[in-house]
């Protein structure tokens, strides 16, 4: 970005000091795109614009090719991007028109795109239109939700579990799925249209999505022995699997085995999935549905009600966080989340201090039939959590029946009413974790969906704070160090060739990404946006708890201690996801991305920040 301009252009400033907008609903999206497209450098919106004061604020004036100008309304942010959006608008600078909705900011972007990139325009304003209707969907459905979850029972009126009126008292995995239906309610860290599920309809989002928490039943494939490929066989699936006969085919008992469907993948994506497979004459879908369930956070995980320790993932003809980010299950992710579990379990049995601390649900038995649509995950979370609090770090922020936060909840029950506390606590056993992985050569891709925080008094009646993990199967390991810290005989055997590395850098990408900015300093700015701290109090407290973190793995030459600190904690910049331009706005060709969840730009160290600042 060049040097600030004295002021700005009189038409532009004058219109927008006046500018409002009767759906706030449409603003509030609009704002979190315009700060995604800025921190994502999209058209140039970081490296072509210049920076213009006047007495309402800063503006970035872009030139157009045509010798026209856009000029975008900012103010200082400081996480993952120096700017923020501050007013919900574009504004062209030759005759001051406003633009204030997202087909119009996206439209007047677009023209300044390459044409090999236009079509990534189109699909990113399908993509706000489709978000911009969920959310107005859970405004207005957010009372009747929130009497769902206080009373404890599912939309079909089937009672979940004993749960009040006070979130903190929601317990055990049954009480975790209401906690994901709050997560579902809220707005991704850095995604702006997160809560959108492509090509999904308001009947279809009530039906099967985790925001409204409902129940149903699975449908159900038959498929010939001989085409299923089952870990550990088929005597390893859950005791509520059914038989063909269960589902109302007795003769294919012998012969063929059950796969799970979602029902939004029943019909043409199922018959697409099948024929690719060469399964179109083999394999029978049941008529009658089995085993009712409850959608998890990810929507395409759900979990058995009658046994909510029992999550079944199975894939959908769908995507969110990008159009490109579809839920399918390719049979390499199976195989390599195992992997990623007997991985971290080779290093917590080394760990004494994690043991009994860090807990991992269990995702060895799986299945499936060659196809990304035809395969199905049984995850079993471990036994013991019926009295804990057991929710997603994602549902932390989220605003609970009542309107107060979860995380304000939680620290009354368990931290005497501060939710500072209760972040210092878990982050020092996150970060603490997390580094110890990566002084093996482990950074794991476990984001705020991924990690659950376990809350419960232990036997002495003091708080007692763990981390329950799950989906681990995209972490990046340097293979040389994982040798050399676990043996020769570490757990390696991943499918997906891009997580074994020989450097650090895809580790600290991922550490910075996921752990840091998700996994901490969201909470921080959160917190703080939220009125519980000031920022910097927050943000020091981050930097205090990941130095002595790394303290503890040694900050000699050579040892992974240093390399956190140079990239991480004294870096000048970090690396920032551009989701939306590699799950949306661009081809892979295009954006060079060889894993559109792992495809970076690069935004300001907030853990850089002088003591007094923000």
């Amino acid at each position: 970005m060049s040097t600030t301009a004295s002021a700005a252009p009189a038409t532009a400033t004058a219109q927008a000091t006046t500018v409002t907008h009767a759906d706030t609903t449409e603003a509030e999206l609009l704002l979190r795109v315009l700060g995604a497209l800025l921190r994502e450098d999209v058209v140039g919106l970081r490296t072509r614009t210049t920076a213009v004061d006047h007495g309402d604020g800063r503006w970035l004036r872009l030139p157009a090719d045509d010798g026209d100008a856009l000029l975008l309304p900012v103010v200082e942010d400081g996480y993952q991007s120096v700017y923020a959006a501050r007013l919900p608008l574009l504004t062209r600078e030759s005759d001051g028109r406003e633009l204030t909705t997202h087909d119009e900011v996206l439209d007047a972007l677009g023209a300044l795109a390459d044409p090999a990139d236009r079509g990534g325009f189109d699909a990113f304003a399908e993509e706000c239109r489709q978000t911009l209707a969920t959310m107005r969907l859970h405004a207005d459905t957010a009372d009747e939700v929130a009497a769902t979850l206080a009373t404890g029972t599912l939309a079909s009126g089937t009672l979940a579990s004993q749960r009040g009126a006070d979130p903190a008292d929601w317990t055990g995995l049954a009480g975790g799925l209401a906690y994901d239906t709050l997560a579902a309610r809220l707005d991704h860290p850095v995604y702006p249209t997160a809560r959108g599920r492509s090509g999904l309809d308001e009947d279809q989002l009530r039906g099967y999505a985790p925001e409204f928490h409902p129940s149903f039943p699975l449908r159900w494939i038959a498929v010939p022995h001989q085409d299923l490929t089952v870990a550990g066989g088929p005597a390893a699936l859950p005791a509520a699997w059914p038989t063909p006969a269960a589902l109302g085919l007795p003769e294919l008992d012998r012969t063929h085995l059950a796969l799970p469907v979602h029902p939004l993948t029943v019909g043409a994506p199922l018959r697409e999935a099948l024929s690719a497979a060469g399964l179109a004459d083999r394999a029978v879908l049941a008529e009658r549905p089995y085993l009712d369930v409850v959608p998890t956070l990810s929507m395409r995980t759900v979990a058995v009600t009658d046994d909510p320790t029992l999550h079944i993932k199975v894939p959908m003809a769908t995507a969110t966080l990008g159009l490109r980010n579809r839920r399918i299950i390719r049979p390499g992710f199976l195989a390599d989340g195992v992997a990623g579990q007997r991985l971290l379990e080779t290093v917590i049995a080394r760990e004494p201090r994690f043991q009994g601390v860090i807990l991992h649900a269990d995702e060895t038995v799986h299945a499936h039939a060659g196809h990304e649509l035809l395969a199905a995950l049984c995850r079993r979370y471990p036994a013991g959590l019926d009295h804990a609090v057991v929710t997603p770090l994602a549902a932390l922020l989220a605003e609970a029946p009542g309107g107060r936060l979860l995380i304000d909840h939680l620290a009354d029950r368990f931290y005497g009413g501060d939710p500072i506390a209760l972040l210092d606590a878990y982050l020092r056993l996150l970060l603490d974790w997390q580094t110890t992985l990566f002084g093996y050569g482990i950074a794991l891709e476990s984001h705020q969906q991924n990690i659950s925080l376990v809350l419960d008094h232990g036997p002495t009646g003091d708080t007692r704070m763990r981390l329950l993990l799950k989906d681990d199967d995209s972490p990046r390991v340097n293979a040389a160090r994982v040798r050399a810290t676990l043996g020769a005989d570490a757990p390696l055997g991943f499918d997906d060739p891009r997580i074994l590395c020989d450097d650090d850098r895809p580790l600290t990408d991922m550490f910075t990404t996921i752990t840091l900015h998700l996994c901490a300093g969201s909470y921080a700015f959160g917190l703080a946006r939220h009125g519980r701290a000031e920022a910097g109090t927050l943000l020091d407290l981050v930097r205090d708890r990941l130095a002595e973190a790394v303290e503890r793995l040694g900050t000699g030459p050579g040892e992974p201690g240093a390399t956190l600190r140079a990239q991480v904690l004294d870096a000048p910049q970090l690396p920032v996801k551009a989701m939306v331009s590699a799950g949306t706005l661009l081809s892979k060709e295009r954006s060079g991305a060889a894993d559109i969840n792992k495809h970076y730009t690069t935004g300001p160290n907030y853990l850089l920040r002088t003591r007094g600042s923000l």
